[in-house]
């Protein structure tokens, strides 16, 4: 069982040259470089196989492989990275509340990340689909702070706080979250569920996300987004798994696995709903 990183590997998987000092201005440059390179993805549930967050299979996948994957394999592979480069890290966890009335009880099925730097807490989260925060976040509530795709807020409430992103139609809530430290077995339960049972999402459809500077791809089941910076969004229906392979490995640049239920996979999918969630 590896206990570290493999930072220069990581750093050659993003396209940064360097990352000397835990300062702010490199924190933000690992996180937008990571969520424009490292895909949101959910082949392995897909496709039945296993989705391993013992740290050299996450760098197996996400580093090695050009694979993606999904909030726990991305924070995880993010946080080992900046405490190798000597950010003082704390895993948090969340209870997605997208799509969910604001007082819904939902698992804590999502994964963050608490850092302290320049006397302050920030948040960073590269794990959210197809509304990943590409900036940092002060621990401070009701500040509006500037990402460089959405503005994000934070509420806080009785001890918890709430992610919001400001849309075209108004502010709307990722999750919910406290500031309790999570280690890596508080992980395993929900990564268990999310990546085998039958009623997971991740399991039952397919879902990639990425967010290039100025606009997010997002791709769930057959329907192909592009939402710009500015509003607007194009979307198309793939009709076929040639078309879903090459938007895949073109648009989001997977290398996808060699799997041979692949492609009657892909066939099999249906249309999707409206704003489903990623």
């Amino acid at each position: 069982m590896r206990d570290s990183i493999d930072l220069g590997g990581y750093l050659r998987r993003i396209g940064l040259l360097s990352a000397e000092s835990p300062d702010l201005q490199t924190l933000r440059a690992l996180v937008a470089a990571h969520a424009a390179t490292i895909p949101f993805e959910n082949l392995n549930p897909f496709l039945g196989l296993p989705v391993d967050l013992e740290l050299a299979a996450v760098e197996r996948k996400l580093v090695q492989d050009g694979r993606g994957g999904y909030c726990f394999e991305q924070n995880l592979l993010l946080g080992e990275a900046l405490r190798a480069i000597g950010f003082e890290v704390t895993n948090l966890a969340a209870r997605v509340l997208w799509n969910q009335p604001a007082d819904a009880i939902t698992a804590r099925s999502h994964m963050l990340l608490r850092v302290e730097l320049e006397d302050r807490s920030w948040l960073v989260d590269v794990g959210f689909g197809g509304m990943t925060l590409t900036g940092v976040l002060q621990l401070e509530q009701r500040l509006e702070q500037v990402t460089p795709h959405e503005p994000f807020r934070l509420l806080e409430c009785d001890g918890d706080w709430y992610m919001q992103a400001r849309l075209p139609a108004g502010w709307k809530t990722l999750y919910r979250f406290d500031l309790q430290q999570q280690y890596p077995i508080d992980y395993l339960a929900s990564n268990y569920f999310l990546s085998t049972h039958p009623d997971s999402h991740f399991v039952t459809g397919l879902t990639a996300a990425r967010a290039e500077p100025g606009r997010r791809l997002a791709l769930r089941n057959r329907e192909f987004a592009l939402h710009t910076a500015n509003g607007e969004t194009t979307r198309r229906m793939l009709r076929s798994a040639t078309e879903i392979r090459e938007v895949l490995e073109n648009d989001f640049l997977i290398r996808l696995p060699p799997h041979p239920e692949l492609d009657r996979r892909l066939d099999s999918l249906p249309a999707v709903e409206a704003d489903a969630t990623l």
